[in-house]
Order: structure tokens, then sequence, then C-alpha cells
């Protein structure tokens, strides 16, 4: 879905940046300055993984963003990292969660925070959505739905859960939902918007 208003997507919160600075399938391009440059969504979040932007970085990470008028997330992979997480000035959470107990309690522990949690391609990650608390949001997300036909179970959570749409972008060419938005459509699922838009009129890119 693109607005007919402003030509853009409505909502983009799973982006990443060179702050994510040791994964390997972001490139020395995908700057927050250039993704500022090319927005293409109305409410716009970065999500760098949290491994990369603890301690003292993330203050240094949160500035940025917000001096660019990003959302600011964190990618949280597990229950490992989620006691940390908690103790981020952070917007909301993109969430890995397995097919394991400990994941499912760590979903439910961000949750307390009272901020919103993303449960990030559940396809991919294998996680069965019949265990996930359903006021986490669920993510249909660019990079990996189309990987399999396993989206269109999907379908069978519409009742339990709200959904939003993920690009997953580690480089420049991965801005964009096509494949994402599509499914939404095909599942007949209304995206949730999380935040305000947050994106200047005179600085949008139209696709």
């Amino acid at each position: 879905m693109v607005s007919e208003t402003t030509g853009l997507v409505p909502q983009d919160l799973h982006i990443h940046t060179t702050f994510s600075s040791d994964d390997g399938a972001v490139v020395p391009e995908q700057t927050v300055e250039l993704v500022d440059r090319y927005r293409y969504a109305e409410r716009m979040g970065i999500s760098d993984h949290m491994e990369y932007v603890l301690g003292e970085q993330f203050d240094c990470y949160r500035r940025t963003l917000e001096s660019h008028n990003f959302y600011v997330g964190t990618e949280v992979s597990g229950w490992s990292w989620v006691r940390e997480a908690l103790g981020l000035d952070a917007n909301y959470y993109v969430y890995h969660c397995r097919d394991r107990a400990e994941d499912y309690r760590g979903a439910e522990l961000l949750l307390s925070s009272g901020k919103p949690v993303i449960v990030a391609h559940p396809n991919a990650l294998g996680t069965d959505l019949a265990r996930v608390d359903p006021q986490c949001l669920i993510e249909i997300n660019n990079r990996y739905v189309w990987r399999d036909d396993s989206w269109r179970e999907l379908s069978g959570y519409r009742d339990r859960f709200r959904f939003v749409v993920g690009s997953d972008a580690h480089q420049p060419h991965w801005l964009n939902q096509t494949i994402a938005r599509r499914v939404m459509a095909e599942l007949g699922l209304t995206e949730a918007l999380l935040f305000p838009v947050n994106l200047p009129a005179e600085d949008a890119v139209s696709l």
C-alpha cells in the first residue's frame, strides 16, 4: 500500500545501518545519512543489532537517529539479550523469537516495558505463533517472507495479532517492501501503524 497523498509506504521500523558494524550483510554505504536521504516511508525507525550498540555506543546511536528524525529501535536476538535490552532508551524492540521456551518468556518480559515488541520474520526462525503473547506484533519481512510458502499460515492468526511490514534492509537496494506488502494484501491484513508520521513532507522521496 502506497499513500495517495505522499507516494510513500506507511511504515518501516526494521532497517539496519553501519552501526551494526560486524554484520557482514551491512555494506559501508548503508549509513544513517543515506537512509535519511532516501526516505520511502511515512514512519521510519532504525533497529540495529543490540550487541553492536551497547554501553556508551547506545547513547551515540540514539542521538544520531534522533538527529535524523528516526524512531530508535534495536534488534534483540532472543532471551539472552532481553534484560540488557530493557535497560536501553529505545522506542521499540525487534525481537528474534526462536522456538524455545526462554525466547517466548523473553517476549513477555520485553512487553512489560510498555514498548512495542515486533516479532521478526517468524517463518525464518521457526517461531510457534501459538506460543507468542498476543500483545506482540508480527512482522511480515521483505527479506525472508518469499523464501517458502509458510507465510500462508499467518492467515490463521489474523484475529490473534496485529501485523507490521518491515524491509530488514542491510543495503541500499534492500530499502523496499514490495513482496512483503503483496503478501499482506493476499492475506487481507491491515498494518498496525505504531507511531506518528516522522517525515517532513519536503524530504519525501516518492517511489
